[in-house]
């Protein structure tokens, strides 16, 4: 029961983190400035002396990210195209993961590591997790490796959050320092970034959630 009340909070306040988030976005997407997202990426990645990483507009909402592999910023096209606060906030945000990345910044170089893990462990742990649940009466291994599984997925999220964080402080005070926004447009830009860093607190505190649930249930302490 208590698991189930943790585990409803958590869904509910997820929802709530999107629609504010959503309207946010839309907000901001209204106010303008003088350059698009593209533009914004490129002067940032310029200004920071960084020549080897190439800013690329892809398909879809949502969908912007720092490629570490091929060394690209991919852009939504209506953050690529759009000259808002919103896009140049998701633009700059982008940027300051390849700062990072060329500044070999320690949270980030460790999550970097375990992508090749974590892409191994999740093709298997829902079914190691299964097998665990359905085996616990005659042998505790199976979900007990589960769960080994299913804390490094937590160790990931976690990870996540200072790599979010510190990607958009670097964004908010690049777009300041240049004058790229004033002072209310700044503060436009954090706000927005702030509530789409809420999204990974709240994803990193339901798979804490869950981690909980397998640990209580290995150790037969299921309400």
């Amino acid at each position: 029961m208590i698991y189930w009340i943790i585990f409803g909070a958590i869904a509910i306040l997820s929802i709530v983190v999107q629609q504010v988030l959503k309207a946010k976005f839309n907000k901001y997407s209204k106010v303008s400035l003088p350059m698009t997202g593209r533009q914004v990426a490129e002067k940032m990645l310029r200004d920071n002396g960084i020549t080897d990483v190439t800013v690329i507009s892809t398909d879809g909402q949502l969908t912007d990210h720092y490629n570490p592999t091929n060394k690209t910023i991919n852009l939504s096209e209506g953050v690529c195209d759009s000259a808002t606060v919103a896009a140049a906030a998701v633009a700059a945000h982008e940027c300051g993961h390849a700062i990072q990345h060329a500044d070999q910044y320690a949270p980030l170089s460790f999550r970097s590591k375990m992508v090749p893990v974590l892409s191994v462990t999740n093709r298997w742990m829902s079914w190691i997790l299964l097998a665990g649940m359905l085996l616990l009466n005659y042998t505790p291994i199976p979900l007990a490796f589960g769960v080994v599984l299913f804390g490094l997925t937590t160790l990931f999220s976690f990870i996540t959050l200072p790599v979010e964080v510190d990607a958009s402080r670097r964004a908010v005070k690049w777009l300041e320092d240049t004058g790229i926004t004033n002072r209310q447009t700044t503060e436009m830009a954090s706000d927005a970034l702030h509530w789409a860093a809420y999204t990974y607190v709240v994803a990193a505190l339901a798979s804490l959630a869950n981690l909980l649930y397998y640990v209580f249930l290995l150790l037969g302490r299921r309400d």
